[in-house]
């Protein structure tokens, strides 16, 4: 498991999502919206998330709705709340989006 983080203060959470694009703050989570190609595609990218996910031991939920967007919320349940962990994931996430 990854070393413990401290909880992010309402400013700095506030400060990463202004550089994160289409993510924003649910309550103790980060969450964002992708609309995918197709069904194919939906899945493909939430098995790339899934791989990056278990590198780093830190695992968002996922929901697929409407056959191709993907839904994403990341928290620090160990912190109950956000770190740094869950910018640097939805980074990676918004990254492998784009690509």
């Amino acid at each position: 498991m990854g070393l413990a983080m401290p909880l992010l203060s309402d400013e700095e959470i506030a400060r990463a999502i202004d550089g994160l694009p289409g993510w924003a703050r649910d309550g103790e989570t980060l969450a964002a919206s992708f609309r995918r190609k197709d069904w194919r595609d939906a899945v493909a990218f939430v098995n790339e998330i899934g791989d990056e996910a278990e590198r780093r031991d830190h695992h968002p939920d996922v929901c697929i709705t409407g056959y191709r967007t993907v839904t994403l919320r990341l928290t620090t349940h160990s912190q109950g709340g956000v770190t740094q962990r869950d910018v640097n994931l939805a980074t990676w996430i918004s990254e492998a989006a784009d690509r």
